[in-house]
């Protein structure tokens, strides 16, 4: 399975009530904010929600539009929250979407229905998760002037507070990805710990750890060696911290030998391999020990 993630047009700016376990039926899947027709298919896929049957307990789906002056471009925003009343300052986890994805499809493997129920059953505390639009260059500044890393820092917190979530000064607690989300969950996890404000979980599923410059100069998202290696998590261990870790990728996913690596080297505390590649197949039998490992490390007030 190649990286990319398939795109299709939905509305830019919606509120949408999100099934948990079950999944959403065409009608009734929301309130549109723009005037556009309620969303189908797409965004229904893009947060793992399709399905025949509705069920009683809704998780709340939200995309909206703001300004990024990290990155120099307006971006989508999605939060995905537990179904009921939003406590104020709900702990968030930060959630980063793959090479060619965007935050609509950032959630995989029918993410949104696991964390619904776990949420429902008490298997979790409530959290929820934050994504935006990162594009495609692992996180960083690879093109002056747009920073999806500075982005992560200094924006998401205070568009967070905008909306009564995270912890203090809005501050995500946790931060999940998947392959060049994974790549940008350990980067940024590194950055928080540099600030003295670590994480208290980072999850990646198959993330994009290369061990080859040729192979990972095909992404086309460092200008050299050099910039690759001060961002490399691999090569920057040490500045991770003790932030807890989980790591699950597939034995037969293309990024197995330099995840082998980190594992063997950094002992996370989950580092699992499973059969498997780099496909939803994988994602679907990660997500629910990715939800528990998350849900476990939720502190009681925000960060």
């Amino acid at each position: 399975m190649e990286e990319r993630t398939r795109r299709t047009g939905v509305p830019r700016r919606t509120v949408l009530s999100a099934l948990g376990a079950a999944g959403v039926t065409a009608a009734g899947l929301g309130l549109t904010l723009n005037g556009s027709a309620p969303l189908g298919e797409a965004l229904r896929l893009a947060v793992g929600i399709a399905g025949p049957k509705p069920a009683g307990k809704r998780a709340v789906v939200r995309v909206d539009r703001v300004h990024s002056t990290a990155r120099g471009r307006d971006v989508d925003l999605l939060t995905i929250l537990p179904p009921g009343p939003t406590p104020k300052n709900l702990p968030m986890s930060i959630l980063l979407h793959g090479l060619h994805g965007n935050a609509r499809y950032a959630a995989v493997g029918g993410m949104v229905e696991v964390f619904t129920s776990a949420v429902v059953r008490g298997a979790v505390p409530p959290f929820g998760f934050v994504a935006v639009d990162g594009g495609d260059n692992y996180w960083h500044e690879n093109i002056p002037g747009d920073d999806p890393m500075a982005m992560l820092l200094e924006e998401v917190p205070r568009w967070l507070v905008e909306r009564g979530l995270g912890g203090t000064g809005g501050l995500p607690f946790a931060c999940t990805g998947v392959s060049m989300g994974g790549f940008g969950a350990l980067l940024y996890a590194r950055r928080r710990a540099e600030r003295r404000r670590p994480l208290q979980a980072v999850a990646t599923i198959a993330p994009g750890l290369l061990t080859s410059w040729p192979e990972m100069a095909k992404r086309k998202a460092f200008a050299n060696a050099e910039q690759w290696a001060s961002l490399d998590p691999l090569k920057h261990l040490p500045d991770l911290g003790d932030t807890p870790i989980g790591v699950w990728i597939g034995d037969k996913d293309r990024f197995i030998v330099g995840t082998r690596q980190f594992i063997k080297e950094k002992h996370p505390v989950v580092g699992s391999i499973g059969p498997g590649g780099h496909d939803d197949r994988f994602f679907r039998r990660a997500v629910p020990d990715v939800i528990r490992f998350v849900g476990k490390r939720v502190p009681k007030s925000g960060v």
